[in-house]
């Protein structure tokens, strides 16, 4: 008899081995894929070259363009997944299954963590081959703990967006974009978020890429650690627990309320 354990493990693995696999098996889309989103960061690179900025500037870009390869990672490939999923018809047999549910997604963001983290390690050498961007070495072991909690906080956040988006259908579409150009504005990732009026900064520390990205800068290039950065970072810890039990809560409401209302299946008028 097949163990709870079996029905968390598998699935989870099933889910991101196929992501992994297909998203790597054509090198040449995976080299597009890594180098076309360089040549947006090098525009804002070449931007503050001409204003005269300092040079961490340009390590703000570097970061902030890894970070948004994430982000977009979060929004179109896990919180649009299930609708997807439901468009090619295979949500119902996802939700009769006894595997779990949340194994599911968490198997679809390891593997979507994975694909983004070998595109976005070209975008970090270009950064420092190309560029020149000085990473301090010594911060790379606590940054890398901050680093993948705010992956965590993101892809839990991505499992509550797959709820909501299974509920408004094609709307998800919509909000996927309305949700793409003003969090990487607020979010300041080509640039600090101390430039903005406190209410806003206040407003944008509501999303993990802020923090995670506003800490992760100030430990390489001004010599921060977490035990100085305590406060964000405990912030960051809380969020984790908070998001990924809030993506089990939605994803159990939508699933009943799917049910009732015939949301499961992909319906032609």
């Amino acid at each position: 008899m097949t163990s709870k354990l079996d029905l968390i493990i598998k699935p989870a693995f099933s889910r991101a081995y196929i992501r992994i696999v297909m998203g790597n098996r054509v090198w040449a889309e995976v080299l597009t894929d890594s180098m076309l989103p360089v040549l947006s960061l090098a525009a804002y690179v070449y931007t503050y070259y001409f204003l005269g900025a300092s040079s961490q500037y340009v390590g703000f870009v570097i970061l902030g363009g890894a970070m948004l390869a994430f982000w977009s990672n979060v929004l179109w490939s896990v919180g649009s997944q299930l609708y997807w999923e439901k468009e090619d018809g295979n949500l119902e047999t996802f939700f009769i299954s006894p595997a779990s549910k949340m194994s599911l997604l968490t198997g679809m963001a390891f593997g979507g963590v994975v694909n983004t983290a070998l595109r976005v390690i070209v975008t970090i050498a270009v950064g420092v081959i190309v560029f020149g961007v000085h990473f301090d070495p010594s911060q790379i072991p606590e940054a890398l703990s901050v680093f993948g909690l705010t992956v965590i906080d993101l892809y839990a956040l991505g499992m509550v967006f797959s709820s909501l988006y299974l509920l408004y259908g094609r709307e998800a579409w919509h909000i996927s974009n309305l949700l793409t150009e003003p969090v990487s504005f607020i979010s300041g990732l080509y640039y600090p978020i101390q430039f903005f009026p406190f209410w806003l900064q206040a407003l944008a520390s509501l999303i993990p890429m802020t923090l995670g990205l506003d800490i992760l800068r100030r430990m390489f290039f001004n010599g921060s650690t977490i035990l100085s950065e305590s406060l964000e970072v405990g912030v960051l810890a809380i969020m984790a627990p908070v998001l990924i039990l809030l993506a089990k809560f939605a994803l159990d409401y939508m699933e009943q309320f799917s049910k009732r209302e015939g949301r499961l299946t992909l319906r032609w008028q």
